[in-house]
């Protein structure tokens, strides 16, 4: 009777402290989350710097092994070069860009004023009353002018802000490159179990977002460039700003480029019904193009992914992070497909194919 009443109060003891072990582990990964949210800002400029990391280190470890550079020298001679490239396009581009968009802006007021000769919007006009309400709104401008001339600092102040952002993505992701090696090294002898499975992992994570990002951009140009030669053949003006327009919303995965393209189609409407014809006819072979031959080629290759897993990626990281989460869903998905493979991969371990006996010969 001593003995069991002894017990008792040394199992209520142990339960107690497994209660408060879980209640302490619960608010721990609480507060963890609620940390996490508080700096959400500041991860995912982390999440980027890393993004671009693991996106350039191919670059530049070619630049190490073949042309024998320090590695700081290498990161730096790639930075240079995606410089370079982009101040050679911008030399190239922003010229006529810039004379095109304000032709653009000087047309408006012809465009405008065929709209108002237009019979469907007079229709319209009978209808709803759209002209009367234009000029009610238009009484109002001076305030909204002015409005607008008060949030231009806002605008200036959140300009430096992104330009600061930027210049620190690219410092973290200098550092991690400089110190890939030691980390990657680190990770491989201290934290994985298999350091062949650890650096198999690297390995395919690494091509996988690298050949996305080279394949995203080359989808992107070649759209552009591809956009701009048939609208100088049809005719189209400002073709240099609506070719650029194209390029920049084709990098967005799978609706981007259509969004492009109906600008094109709206500034086309002005020189006639057969031009926007064409132009849809056009851009309904290029999208089919895109998406069964273009498509496959960057999804399937790059990251070996189905198009279903593309599409339901991009929704997710669209819905969870706007337009940035829909160009980092791929690769972080293909990054998770990789992980789960490599899970799944030594839970089933392969095995050995036994000696298949001699046949017995025949008489």
């Amino acid at each position: 009777m001593d003995a069991t009443a002894a017990a008792k109060p040394v199992r209520r003891s142990i339960g107690v402290s497994q209660t408060a072990r879980t209640v302490l582990t619960v608010a721990g990964i609480v507060g963890l989350i609620y940390i996490c949210w508080l700096l959400r800002h500041v991860l995912l400029l982390g999440i980027l710097a890393v993004f671009l990391a693991v996106a350039l280190s191919a670059p530049v470890n070619f630049l190490q092994t073949r042309a024998r550079m320090p590695r700081a020298l290498a990161i730096l001679t790639v930075y240079a070069l995606l410089g370079a490239a982009m101040v050679g396009v911008g030399l190239l581009v922003l010229p006529p860009l810039i004379d095109e968009f304000t032709a653009l802006l000087r047309a408006v007021p012809g465009y405008v004023r065929q709209l108002q000769d237009s019979g469907l919007i007079e229709h319209w006009d009978n209808e709803y009353g759209i002209v009367s309400q234009l000029e009610g709104q238009a009484k109002h401008l001076p305030s909204v002018v002015g409005g607008a001339l008060n949030e231009l600092e806002t605008i200036t102040v959140a300009a430096i802000e992104r330009i600061v952002e930027l210049i620190a993505i690219l410092a973290i992701a200098f550092v991690l490159l400089l110190d890939a090696p030691r980390l990657l090294g680190f990770l491989y002898r201290e934290v994985a179990p298999d350091e062949q499975a650890a650096r198999r992992i690297a390995r395919e994570t690494s091509s996988a977002v690298g050949g996305y990002v080279a394949g995203v951009f080359a989808v992107a140009a070649l759209a552009g460039i591809v956009s701009y030669l048939v609208m100088t053949i049809l005719g189209i003006p400002y073709a240099v700003p609506l070719a650029v327009q194209m390029a920049f919303f084709a990098i967005l995965p799978l609706v981007g480029s259509t969004i492009g393209a109906v600008a094109i189609a709206a500034v086309a409407a002005f020189q006639g019904v057969e031009i926007v014809v064409i132009w849809g006819v056009f851009w309904l072979f290029y999208q089919q193009t895109e998406t069964h031959v273009l498509g496959p080629l960057v999804y399937r290759k790059a990251v070996d992914m189905s198009p279903a897993l593309v599409i339901l990626s991009v929704m997710a990281g669209a819905t969870l992070l706007g337009i940035l989460g829909a160009l980092l869903a791929i690769p972080a998905t293909a990054t998770i497909q990789i992980l789960i493979r490599e899970w799944w991969r030594s839970r089933t371990p392969v095995e050995p194919v036994a000696a298949s006996a001699p046949e017995p010969s025949q008489a």
